[in-house]
């Protein structure tokens, strides 16, 4: 049969042509990730370097910034509104402060996610590379802040009283799945940003909100004991107050395993691998719709 004969879609089969940016197949799209690693790596290294850089202080507002928020938090919640009930004293302030670094590495994540396509159009639109990238290193990067501010929370767990104990080691399991769910959301957040930019002036709103009823600032527990008990548990398998609950068990002697709720590990791991396995493959479905329009 002649080539004039041909349709456009037959004549581009017949020579091997395939259309510009069709999005691969999910294992190809995996090794082509893989292969990408560096890039990865050292995009979100220099994401971190970059964030402070015109600052005087530099990289030390990585640690400053959170633990800022923690003592501003303490004075309000602990202080004014003594939401500290059914917390000892000499609890109150490590139980604060690794609440809020582990919620402020949540939070973190998901906000660099909805921006992670439409605040680096320039870049996708000039390289041909998996787009999966972008909120993948967004989220490493937040993991490396993290890293930082772990040292200053030892510090803070050790000046309170509680010398590093048997359960310290849980502390990396526990920020492990918060990294894998943190990424799927993440890459969730990057497709929904990427189509609907104005996402990104919305999501300060609801991470409040998910904030406050995640029990950053108070034992849920403690304050909830004389609300519906469905109300609890609720809040309990919330993923943000799982990850937290885990993290102050591990490093606090005085938050004992009464206050997780009954299958903690499972559900943590459950809302990992769920988490990240369809966020990844909620991103890849629109790959070949990145930056285009």
């Amino acid at each position: 049969m002649s080539d004039t004969t041909l349709s456009p879609a037959d004549l581009a089969a017949k020579h091997g042509l395939s259309v510009s940016g069709a999005r691969p197949g999910l294992t190809a799209y995996i090794k082509q990730l893989w292969g990408r690693r560096h890039f990865i790596l050292s995009f979100s290294s220099a994401k971190l370097t970059a964030q402070y850089s015109e600052a005087k202080l530099g990289q030390i507002w990585q640690v400053a910034t959170p633990l800022l928020n923690a003592l501003v938090y303490y004075f309000i919640f602990g202080v004014l509104m003594g939401t500290r009930k059914g917390i000892p004293n000499d609890v109150f302030i490590p139980f604060l402060v690794t609440g809020v670094f582990l919620f402020t590495f949540t939070q973190n994540s998901l906000m660099a996610g909805v921006r992670a396509i439409s605040g680096n159009l320039g870049l996708v639109r000039a390289l041909h590379f998996p787009r999966a990238s972008l909120p993948i290193s967004f989220a490493l990067q937040q993991l490396q802040q993290l890293l930082f501010s772990m040292i200053v929370l030892m510090i803070v767990v050790v000046a309170s009283g509680f010398a590093p104990g048997m359960t310290w080691p849980l502390i990396i399991p526990v920020l492990a799945l918060q990294f894998v769910f943190n990424t799927g959301l993440a890459l969730i957040f990057a497709r929904l940003g990427a189509k609907t930019p104005d996402l990104a002036q919305l999501m300060p709103f609801i991470m409040r909100t998910w904030m406050y009823s995640s029990g950053v600032m108070f034992s849920i527990t403690a304050v909830l004991h004389d609300k519906p008990s469905w109300l609890k548990h609720v809040l309990q398998v919330n993923p943000a107050a799982i990850y937290m609950d885990l993290a102050r068990y591990a490093l606090l002697d005085g938050y004992g395993g009464g206050s997780l709720p009954p299958h903690v590990w499972l559900l943590a791991t459950a809302w990992a691998v769920v988490v990240g396995a369809l966020g990844f493959v909620y991103f890849w479905k629109a790959e070949e719709r990145y930056g285009r329009g």
